[in-house]
């Protein structure tokens, strides 16, 4: 018969033992990649986020879509504004109040 504190340990490294689920896997996004996509969630203009960040409105396009890559070959697909905010919430990059 199993105590609480050897059912813990056992829940523990169970839960160890398993790999990472896929659908809470993290993409490497690079530092910039971060510095825009926060930024752009920020506020509503790319051409802001551009201006801010001394890039042109094509290169923000060209980050956001690597981002948006990156979630997919994770597994996580962030096609729209609202589902990459949801990613940013998720994987601790902002929080709801910095919104």
């Amino acid at each position: 018969m199993r105590t609480a504190v050897d059912e813990q340990h056992h829940h523990a490294h169970a839960l160890a033992a398993r790999p990472e689920p896929r659908s809470l896997r993290r993409p490497s996004l690079s530092p910039r990649e971060v510095e825009v996509l926060l930024q752009w969630l920020r506020c509503d203009s790319k051409n802001t986020v551009a201006a801010d960040l001394y890039l042109s409105v094509g290169t923000v396009n060209t980050h956001l879509a690597r981002i948006r890559a990156k979630y997919n070959q994770v597994g996580r697909s962030a096609p729209t504004k609202a589902a990459l905010v949801a990613r940013a919430v998720q994987d601790e990059l902002i929080s709801l109040d910095e919104l």
